[in-house]
């Protein structure tokens, strides 16, 4: 251990993190980390819309499943090592104080994602991790006269390691990609998750900023269903309830090239309540226009618009709607149709569905079955989470776990 060089290919927050974790663990050992692009934690710089959601308190979270629709076996051992208790009490001993916000989300104080990277970035320079950026891994490969490893450069150039650290995310077109495939590690390919909705209409267009704080969604013709809120934007339809259904159904939206029938219930309630609150505004307002009074969860704006998809006169009295009528509301209010055209990519992060499989590696640290010495952690593992933080709870989690059980 003494001497043992560490290579990690790829410098974003998991990278990063497990980059500073081995020299605290182990500061004997000479750490290189190896990024393609030219600056390290890119994303990580963007997470939170800049103000990086680092975790998330799991204070409504009834079981892993709900909110990592891959891995979450894994992550559920993984988190007796270090979960997000264990994050949050780690970034607060390295002077970045956290809050948690009323949806359990958790920010750095200072609501800058930018501290959280500059912290890391002192911490690498001061603990001696070597960080090279523009310098691309396209192979790993295994040495022909001991356990090292070689990594091969896209310069033409290699050098090799004691033990190898892959924390690239998502790479399925890559070289690297491939030569790990080569070397016997099972991997799914990785698709993108976490995407709003491309919905062409131009009705909806104009409805640009339209939003509800509670929607349910759900995939036509599946079990796919999501909740939370949801946001009317100028391609298509976002928000928690758009981006969750996307992480849950990653896999089947991109077996069916990102098109599908989105059915959107508006009021987040059974049609049974939906019913019931109609009812109960025709009851109250018999007198009153159609267009005048509305759900108190919609905006005017938004209840215009849904009027018009009811084909109902907009200037009609309640009193006159008749049953027929009654049945066009609740009908759109709890199952409008959307025909989805595509997708569109989250600004604030990009996470993927799919990459090296659980059973190809060894659950408590997270080193290859395959070959010896080689390890993987983030978003390179077939792990992902929706979001609010659980995706880079998972980064951490599992940076962790590689960093402290190295040589174990």
């Amino acid at each position: 251990m003494t001497k043992s060089r560490i290579a990690i290919v790829g410098a974003g927050a998991a990278g990063c993190f497990c980059a500073v974790n081995v020299k605290e663990n182990f500061p004997q050992c000479e750490v290189f980390i190896f990024e393609s692009g030219l600056k390290p934690m890119q994303k990580l710089a963007l997470t939170g819309g800049g103000r990086c959601n680092l975790t998330n308190t799991f204070d409504d979270v009834v079981s892993l499943d709900s909110v990592y629709p891959r891995g979450e076996k894994l992550l559920k051992r993984l988190f007796y090592t270090f979960d997000q208790n264990s994050a949050v009490s780690w970034f607060e001993s390295h002077d970045i104080s956290l809050y948690a916000q009323d949806d359990h989300r958790v920010f750095p104080v200072s609501n800058s994602a930018l501290d959280v990277v500059n912290k890391l970035q002192i911490m690498l320079n001061k603990l001696g991790v070597w960080l090279f950026t523009g310098k691309k891994v396209t192979a790993v490969k295994k040495s022909e006269t001991d356990e090292s490893l070689e990594i091969c450069f896209s310069d033409s150039s290699s050098d090799f390691f004691d033990k190898v650290i892959v924390t690239t995310g998502g790479c399925s077109k890559s070289l690297l990609y491939q030569s790990l495939l080569d070397l016997g590690v099972e991997m799914d390919s990785p698709v993108p998750s976490l995407f709003s909705f491309k919905i062409k209409s131009n009705i909806l267009t104009h409805l640009m900023g339209a939003s509800v704080e509670h929607a349910v969604t759900k995939i036509a013709g599946t079990k796919f269903s999501s909740e939370g809120g949801l946001l009317v934007t100028h391609f298509g339809m976002s928000g928690p309830a758009v981006l969750k259904l996307s992480s849950y159904a990653a896999r089947f939206l991109a077996d069916n090239n990102y098109k599908c029938d989105l059915i959107v219930n508006w009021l987040g309630v059974s049609e049974d309540e939906i019913r019931s609150q109609v009812e109960n505004i025709v009851k109250q307002n018999p007198n009153k226009n159609i267009i005048s009074v509305h759900p108190k969860n919609l905006t005017q704006r938004l209840w215009e618009y849904l009027v018009s998809k009811m084909e109902v006169e907009p200037q009609r009295k309640y009193s006159e709607l008749g049953k027929k009528n009654v049945n066009k509301i609740v009908s759109i209010l709890s199952a409008d149709i959307y025909h989805v055209s595509g997708r569109g990519q989250f600004k604030d992060e990009f996470v993927t569905c799919g990459g090296v499989l659980q059973k190809s590696v060894n659950t408590k640290t997270l080193e290859s079955k395959a070959v010896k010495n080689l390890y993987f952690a983030g978003e390179v593992l077939d792990i992902d989470g929706v979001t609010g933080g659980f995706n880079l709870q998972a980064a951490w989690t599992t940076a962790y776990v590689v960093a402290s059980g190295l040589f174990d």
